[in-house]
């Protein structure tokens, strides 16, 4: 029988569940901010509904998604009105208005997560943060490689041109533009905080300083050997956030300087440049530990052993590795390897709001997964898409028994079947990195002890 046929009031398609998941979504955020045109067909909160939808489907082309979404939403909003008519209506006004729209949903999802999954707010006493930085894939456009591409600055003298012309097709393809993203990421919850997009040139040092103003007062963050350096570990301390660094043999460490109190692996951060600059040294403390395969150096801020044990070091840096997975589903589950926008700036759209999307989607499974007393880390990325995208697909079907989207949040886990080690196995493009070596570690000079001694006199 069709759903056409059943009685008046005891059918409820798909789309009322997409319609409570938007809501609570969006619930309680402050508009007033985004000032449309008193002639745009458009709200602000019609806008955001539609770019999340948008970043939610899974038709092959942006064009395509953005007609199966504009259906959804004059089915869920009819007394909106017309909206964009063409998917470049819908672009130019989501590029003039994306900056003050993701920043009201990056406010409200982050109150959500304090909020709803306070339970997964600390970890062992501390807010948590891990960061780093990745690059997706961009079409070979002129409009991305003026924009994103290493080489686009660069201009070559007339040998290096014609070595470049002679390698032909790996040159070209070794300078491939790429969008650069540096992620920050809530260890506890598993759920992005905060981002950073620009080429794939950028640094993602300079984009860790950029997000420092957004985390918690006293957070911990934890990054890898990419992100030493004494100016950026400084600026962490200065902020009065907390750092755990891996280091390898391009950061020279100092010890028995005298600055502070000290003990058996207290070391200190404090190259040649800044000690003749007359700037203090940076009191760390060492923890070595193993992988199983090398021997792991890491330096955190948090010198006192009361406040975290050598085996808390390595157990909370072992919890940073949440962030590669998270690439992964960001590249993998939700097919982000590669963008499929023309231009530069929709490249920008597609990848803020792919985001804000993935964010969303998560936030929304986890206090149910909580009510059932299963841990964030047991969430399942790919059901809980799979889950989103069968309303979107269906939206006008009525809601079958024990198939709406809580019921199938609630399947949306990862077993607890422990796999078999794989790291033997010889994967064509599996990276043969060498793991980083041990930080070059030298007793502080007569010299060096000096100017220490200089530095506590002057305060």
């Amino acid at each position: 029988m069709s759903h056409r046929d059943l009685k008046r009031g005891s059918f409820r398609p798909n789309s009322c569940d997409l319609r409570v998941a938007l809501q609570w979504l969006l619930r309680g955020i402050d508009w007033a901010p985004i000032q449309l045109r008193k002639d745009c067909t458009w709200t602000a909160e019609l806008l955001a509904t539609t770019a999340l939808l948008w970043a939610w489907s899974d038709e092959l082309t942006l064009v395509d998604r953005f007609w199966a979404v504009r259906r959804i939403v004059l089915h869920l909003f009819p007394q909106s009105g017309e909206v964009a008519h063409t998917y470049q209506a819908f672009t130019k006004i989501l590029r003039r208005w994306t900056t003050e729209l993701v920043g009201l949903l990056q406010r409200t999802l982050r109150e959500r997560m304090q909020r709803d999954l306070a339970d997964c707010w600390f970890v062992l006493g501390f807010v948590m943060f891990g960061v780093d930085g990745s690059r997706a894939e961009l079409p070979r456009t002129r409009s991305h490689e003026r924009a994103y591409s290493s080489s686009r600055k660069k201009r070559c003298s007339g040998k290096r041109r014609r070595r470049k012309k002679a390698s032909g097709r790996h040159w070209k393809k070794s300078n491939s533009p790429q969008l650069w993203l540096t992620t920050m990421w809530h260890v506890g919850t598993g759920l992005p905080w905060d981002w950073r997009i620009g080429p794939a040139d950028s640094s993602e040092r300079a984009h860790l300083l950029e997000m420092l103003s957004a985390l918690p007062e006293g957070s911990l963050v934890a990054a890898d050997a990419g992100f030493a350096g004494y100016e950026y570990t400084r600026a962490v301390l200065d902020s009065g956030r907390h750092l755990l660094l891996r280091v390898g043999s391009h950061v020279r460490l100092l010890k028995n300087l005298g600055y502070a109190r000290e003990s058996a692996n207290t070391v200190y951060l404090w190259p040649q440049r800044e000690a003749k600059r007359r700037q203090p040294p940076l009191v760390l403390r060492l923890v070595v530990a193993h992988d199983g395969k090398h021997p792991v150096y890491l330096v955190t801020s948090l010198v006192s052993k009361r406040q975290l044990t050598d085996r808390q070091v390595v157990e909370l840096y072992a919890r940073r590795w949440g962030v590669e997975l998270f690439y992964r589903h960001l590249k993998q589950t939700f097919q982000r390897r590669k963008l499929r926008s023309a231009r530069a700036e929709n490249a920008r759209l597609e990848m803020e709001w792919s985001l804000t999307g993935l964010w969303a989607m998560a936030l929304y499974a986890l206090p149910v997964l909580q009510a059932r007393g299963i841990p964030p880390q047991r969430l399942s990325v790919a059901g809980t898409l799979r889950g989103f995208r069968r309303l979107l697909r269906d939206y006008l079907h009525p809601i079958e028994q024990g198939c709406r989207l809580r019921d199938r949040i609630r399947l949306a886990v990862i077993d607890e079947y422990e796999r078999k080690n794989k790291t033997s196995r010889g994967y064509p493009r599996k990276k043969q990195e060498r793991p980083p070596r041990a930080p070059i570690i030298t007793k502080a000079s007569t010299t060096q002890i000096q100017w220490t001694q200089l530095l506590l006199q002057n305060g």
